[in-house]
């Protein structure tokens, strides 16, 4: 029989189950993945199995080809995201803060972050070209209204008698703003960025659609050209793994940071 309090709402569990419930879940995955793959119920050109996954990993890592492709879309992904996040999460705490930059400025971020980013390629390479700056566009483009629309919020949800003690204390509006307010926000900023670094990880595979020669969305679409199931299998695993270790490091950075918001 399970504990009570283990399925008690907002009731933390011991770290050793915690880490014991995950390592089951993943298992799981794996195991109706195996018995799917070896037991002949889908075939190999839909689903590889674990060992031919496992042996191309072998080999583009052994060759190099596998770091170049990883670094190259960690590379796009993270520029991106960094020019995102130095926009987003100002504006988005002036918006949450001041009603004349929201009346500004949310009409617009709210039309443009329901356009799909995948129909502004074709502009985007109009405008910046086939190169590097294309791909940085469609990762910043994905993530910054979006980012801003989460901190606009997050500001919003400020307490107004927090900043009124402010100014009892005799605190200027800039001080209160720089002192007060952008603090208050960082831990509701900080569970953005993680948010939002999933997203930038989706959009990897749209921003080297055309003209890439390298990265993890070239390798998986080069290997539907071919059929190579196996390659494009290990392509969506490493994303998910960088997408995981981004949101980790994310997460640690949030608790050395802001230890008093855990």
């Amino acid at each position: 029989m399970p504990k009570p309090e283990l399925f008690t709402p907002k009731q933390g569990i011991p770290g050793g189950i915690y880490v014991a419930v995950g390592l089951v879940s993943a298992a799981t995955g794996i195991l109706v993945w195996c018995v799917l793959s070896y037991g002949g119920l889908v075939e190999s050109y839909f689903l590889p199995t674990p060992t031919q996954v496992a042996r191309a990993f072998v080999e583009m890592a052994g060759d190099g080809s596998l770091w170049r492709h990883v670094w190259a879309s960690t590379s796009v992904v993270l520029t991106g995201f960094v020019l995102a996040g130095c926009i987003a999460v100002p504006l988005g705490i002036l918006m949450g803060s001041f009603s004349i930059v929201a009346a500004a400025v949310e009409p617009v971020t709210n039309f443009i972050r329901y356009l799909p980013v995948s129909a502004l390629v074709p502009l985007l390479i109009l405008w910046v070209g086939i190169g590097l700056e294309q791909k940085v566009a469609v990762i910043f483009l994905g993530v910054v209204f979006n980012l801003t629309i989460m901190v606009a919020d997050v500001s919003a949800g400020v307490s107004k008698a927090l900043l009124e003690v402010g100014y009892t204390l005799g605190a200027t509006r800039r001080q209160v703003v720089w002192k007060i307010l952008a603090p208050a926000t960082l831990p509701g900023v900080m569970d953005a960025l993680r948010v939002n670094m999933g997203v930038a990880w989706t959009y990897v595979v749209v921003a080297e659609l055309v003209a890439a020669s390298e990265g993890l969305g070239f390798m998986i679409l080069n290997a539907m050209r071919g059929l190579f199931t196996e390659v494009i299998f290990l392509g969506i695993v490493v994303i998910g793994l960088l997408g995981l270790i981004t949101d980790q490091g994310l997460k640690w950075l949030r608790r050395g940071l802001l230890p008093w918001a855990s």
